[in-house]
Formats: C-alpha cells, sequence, structure tokens
C-alpha cells in the first residue's frame, strides 16, 4: 500500500516534501510540546511573554478610553497589534505548533547533535513569524510618533520584513553552512539601513516635530535591543553555539519583553494626554472630505 501511494503521489508533492520537512520537522508536536515542558526554563521562556502580552493588551484598552484624536488612535492599534500578534505566536511556541528539529549542516559546531531522540537542534522558528508581523507595527507607531511619511514608514515595513524572513532562511538552511552566513548577512545590511532610519531620519524629523523627547527613549530602546537579536542568532544554536537553547530562548523573550511591551507602554503613557504634538485633528486620515452645505 506504502508502494501504491509512493508511486502515484503527484511529482510536485514529491518535490515539496524536503521543503516542508525543513520548516515542520520530522518531530510530532507532542515530542516537541512535552520536550520543550520537561524543561522548566524553557518552558517559563514562552509562557512568560504570553502572560506578559495578555497583560499588556488589557493596560492599553484601559489607556485607550479616553482617547479620541485619529492619530493617536490609530498608534495605539498598531501598539495593540504588536501583543496581539505576539501572544499568538508564544502560543505556538508553547504547543510545539512553530518548533522544528533540524539538522545542522556539515561544519557546524552541532552538526551530528541530537535532540529529542532526533537529529538535529531546536530551531524555534515561531520566533521569527513572530518578528516578521510585530516589527513592522512597531515601525508604525514609532514612524507615526517621529512625524514622518508614509513613504519612509513603509519602506521601513518592507526592510524589516525582508529582515526577519532573509533571518528565518539563515536559521532553516541546512545544505551549507557558508549558506546560513550568507542569509545571516543579507538580513544583517537589511537591519542597518532600518537603524539608519531610526537614528538619522527619524530623529531629525521627531526634532521638527517636538517629539524628540519621547522618540529619543523609544528609538534607543529599538534599536539597542534590536542589536541583541543578531547577536543572540550568532552565539546561540544556530551560529557558533556559545549559548544554549534554554539561554538563547530567556535572551530572545527578554529582548522582546523590553522591546515590545516596554515600549508599547512607554507609548501608550505618552499617548494618554493626546499631546499636541502628535494630534491629527478630526480630520486626519480621513479619505473624503466633509461636504459643506451652502446656500445658493
Amino acid at each position: 500500500m506504502l508502494v501504491y501511494v509512493h508511486r502515484h503521489m503527484h511529482p510536485s508533492t514529491l518535490s515539496a516534501r524536503p521543503v516542508l520537512d525543513a520548516v515542520v520537522g520530522t518531530a510530532s508536536q507532542r515530542t516537541l510540546f512535552e520536550y520543550v515542558h520537561d524543561d522548566a526554563l524553557l518552558s517559563l521562556s514562552f509562557v512568560l511573554n504570553i502572560a506578559l502580552a495578555g497583560l499588556t493588551i488589557l493596560a492599553i484598552v484601559v489607556l485607550a478610553r479616553g482617547l479620541t484624536d485619529p492619530r493617536a488612535r490609530l498608534i495605539t492599534v498598531s501598539v495593540l497589534l504588536i501583543s496581539v500578534v505576539s501572544i499568538s505566536s508564544y502560543t505556538g511556541l508553547t504547543s510545539g505548533l512553530t518548533l522544528s528539529i533540524v539538522e545542522m549542516p556539515p561544519g557546524h559546531p552541532a552538526a551530528g547533535r541530537t535532540t529529542a531522540g532526533e537529529a538535529g537542534v531546536l530551531i524555534m522558528w515561531g520566533r521569527y513569524l513572530t518578528w516578521t508581523f510585530s516589527t513592522p507595527f512597531i515601525l508604525i507607531a514609532l514612524g507615526l510618533i517621529a512625524g514622518s511619511d508614509w513613504t519612509k514608514i513603509l519602506t521601513s515595513v518592507a526592510l524589516t520584513i525582508a529582515m526577519c524572513l532573509t533571518g528565518l532562511a539563515a536559521a532553516l538552511t541546512t545544505s551549507a553552512l557558508f549558506l546560513r552566513w550568507w542569509w545571516y548577512a543579507l538580513s544583517s545590511t537589511f537591519f542597518l539601513v532600518i537603524v539608519y532610519i531610526l537614528l538619522v531620519e527619524w530623529s531629525a524629523e521627531a526634532d521638527l516635530t517636538g517629539t524628540a523627547d519621547i522618540f529619543d527613549t523609544l528609538k534607543l530602546l529599538t534599536v539597542v535591543g534590536w542589536f541583541g537579536y543578531p547577536v543572540l542568532w550568532a552565539l546561540g544554536v544556530e551560529g557558533f553555539v556559545v549559548l544554549d537553547v534554554v539561554v538563547t530562548s530567556w535572551g530572545y523573550s527578554a529582548l522582546d519583553v523590553i522591546t515590545k511591551y516596554v515600549v508599547t507602554m512607554l507609548i501608550m503613557l505618552y499617548l494618554a494626554d493626546e499631546p499636541s504634538e502628535i494630534a491629527g485633528g478630526p480630520e486626519w486620515g480621513r479619505s473624503t472630505r466633509a461636504i459643506v452645505a451652502t446656500d445658493d
């Protein structure tokens, strides 16, 4: 029966199978779930972020009740979606849905290792989904606070998506060691362009807008925190394996706390009084102008 099925599978299905195995792996979700929760520290690095994301969502709802300015409300929605993405993504990690055991290529320090009885190391690729969908909302909020235009904001969003996806490619590439580091170099290049936008372009615009005080704090937390991600990648199980899986996971989780929840709360506390520097007025964001009736 197995031979019959194999011979009658569509060629496109056969060719797609190695790609699917590279992403989801062959270990069952139950195996990965048990592996994570058998280690209390590893488990807590996921569960803690679910709790903090939930608390952040509740705090945003409370702080946003009195907001009426459309620009302030758009920034609020943007930071709200950061935690919405995070709580969903960390649930995927906690359940084993977005974890895989990936066998490293020859020459990698973890080549030949086994995890949960399988060849390879634990790759938390669900984190890349978190970053791909949450970092754009961070940049939208920061860009709006700086008073930037939508061209620069959307450019930064496109670059951060490219940064996260090339980072994911680096984590999942098993064909050759140099290709993993090539993807890493591409991701780092996109990251440095985003840093330039934050530190140079948007800083200058925040000075003109009058939001420099709050923006300087937010950009420093964001930039310093974001620099930690490629450093952890290089030192963790995906790179030189100086740090083990648990330490790497806690490092990523700690950086998420700073760059997502702490940044979000600072923004919400700033927006609570609807400062004039970010207020857009009742007509801001409308796609059509109000029709004013006049006498003939």
